[in-house]
């Protein structure tokens, strides 16, 4: 359920990233997670490339998925909505080339380091 829970919020912060990416600066500044909570780790530029793409498409289908939650009338839709968001954003992780753990690594680095971000920011607008 981590897993999930960790992807998912990889996604949102990807929809963030991807749809106002002034808004996703500005909350970068999130005191909720200690600084240290990702390692600093290096990522080719394969890899950012292959975040940038997979961003754009979770962007896309967590719009769909937020709208389809926001209808949901009782807990167990929520869930079921929640599972099948999860289950799309994996695929498109994997079918990028990424694995979920990577794709949600480089989610937190980004968080973490405004050069990233505008890397990735740089790479998604040029694909």
């Amino acid at each position: 359920m981590q897993r999930i829970t960790a992807l998912f919020s990889a996604a949102l912060l990807a929809a963030g990233l991807m749809t106002a990416t002034a808004h996703a600066q500005e909350g970068t500044a999130n005191t909720e997670q200690p600084q240290a909570s990702a390692p600093a780790q290096d990522f080719d530029d394969g890899q950012l490339e292959q975040f940038a793409d997979a961003s754009q498409e979770i962007a896309a289908v967590s719009q769909e998925y937020t709208q389809r939650l926001q209808e949901a009338e009782d807990e167990d839709t929520q869930q079921e909505v929640r599972m099948e968001a999860n289950e799309k954003m994996v695929e498109i992780v994997e079918d990028s080339g990424l694995d979920v753990d990577t794709f949600n690594a480089i989610g937190q680095a980004i968080q973490q380091d405004p050069e990233l971000m505008q890397r990735v920011q740089e790479m998604a607008q040029s694909s």
